[in-house]
């Protein structure tokens, strides 16, 4: 049993127990999500696909960890000009471990 659910503009394929790495969610380390942007469900059944989500199914979660990404640069020349300008980022994301499916 998979499905895929979106989590803040993105899409992911989970099923019990993978571990997921997504934008930055409000929560507490060790705190319970419940995903209810379920677009996709595959059961032993079949599959069920929302419009654009499955009314009542929903994907239980839990906060593993808060972290950033690997650094972004951002480097802007002009050239002949003495003109250039570093500049880095890195976004915040929150690993999730899957904890059940429910349809």
């Amino acid at each position: 049993m998979y499905a895929i659910v979106e989590i803040g503009g993105e899409q992911f394929k989970v099923s019990k127990n993978d571990k997921i790495v997504a934008a930055k969610l409000s929560g507490d380390i060790g705190s319970s999500v419940d995903i209810e942007n379920v677009l996709l469900l595959s059961m032993d059944k079949g599959i069920k696909v929302g419009t654009p989500y499955i009314e009542g199914a929903k994907v239980q979660a839990t906060i593993v960890e808060h972290n950033k990404a690997d650094k972004v640069i951002v480097f802007k020349k002009k050239r002949r000009k003495r003109y250039r300008v570093l500049k880095g980022h890195r976004q915040p994301q929150t690993t999730l471990q899957i904890k059940e499916i429910k349809a």
